[in-house]
């Protein structure tokens, strides 16, 4: 299953000119010149004006169009590709960093930080909400009674850095109350198994495809709403008892699924 990256910008720069437009260095201020591209780049990558897989001008041309030495304009991209912002392809070209595409394969139930594992990226969690819940949809999802509390996490998950995922997940507290005790530092999975003595043994899940909120927009630095990918995921124990319910919305300019088949 292939997602398509979302469609660039109405605002979005397509030409060397445009760009150096809006690059064009203040002298009157004591801000180094290679500090002010920096924070001008960033603002334009931010705002979606510059696109994954653009090209910048070389450092030979942008230097002589800013009038400023090469040596300034090679210290802002040097900075810039530290921080994970641009890339270097073609010979010595640069261009905005496209998001690495994440392939997991479906089929093994596994958390955020297994997959990242798998893949070669550091995963690393944004706690928004931590907090105990009553909710009568989740009740009814759960077949629990009305007043029944669960931990409700809202996390935005980061694979090297870089926004992946903004989840709610419910977790049953009249299965172990211990659960409300979950630290944000490690593995809801790991914490079930070893602290509760809950062993989750399979999951449903369906995948759909969806345009991201206002929130996941922001949350995802879109310029606009784009393509996303909703999981709706149940983890249950060997005596199917319900334990985890999540909603998820995967960036899907960053996430391409396998699915095994047999014939």
């Amino acid at each position: 299953m292939q997602i398509l990256t979302r469609p660039a910008s109405s605002s979005a720069i397509s030409s060397s000119d445009a760009l150096i437009s809006k690059l064009r260095l203040d002298n009157k201020t004591s801000e180094p010149y290679y500090q002010q591209l920096i924070r001008r780049i960033q603002t334009l990558i931010k705002s979606g004006e510059l696109q994954p897989g653009l090209s910048l001008p070389a450092e030979r041309v942008l230097a002589q169009s800013l009038r400023v030495s090469r040596t300034t304009i090679k210290r802002c991209y040097d900075e810039l590709r530290k921080s994970g912002q641009l890339s270097t392809h073609g010979r010595g070209g640069t261009a905005i960093r496209q998001p690495a595409k994440i392939s997991p394969t479906l089929g093994k139930l596994k958390g955020f930080v297994d997959e990242m594992h798998e893949m070669g990226m550091t995963a690393t969690t944004r706690l928004i909400e931590q907090k105990i819940v009553t909710d009568s949809t989740i009740a009814n999802l759960f077949n629990r009674p009305q007043d029944s509390k669960f931990l409700r996490l809202v996390r935005v998950r980061l694979g090297d850095g870089i926004p992946m995922s903004r989840e709610t997940a419910w977790y049953d507290l009249s299965l172990a109350p211990k659960i409300a005790d979950w630290s944000s530092n490690g593995s809801m999975y790991a914490f079930l198994q070893k602290e509760c003595g809950i062993d989750l043994a399979w999951a449903e899940q369906s995948i759909e495809a969806v345009m991201s909120s206002r929130e996941e927009t922001k949350v995802f630095e879109f310029s606009e709403s784009g393509p996303c990918l909703l999981f709706k995921r149940s983890s249950y124990t060997a005596e199917d008892t319900l334990v985890e319910y999540v909603e998820g919305t995967f960036r899907g300019d960053a996430y391409n699924y396998k699915i095994k088949l047999s014939v």
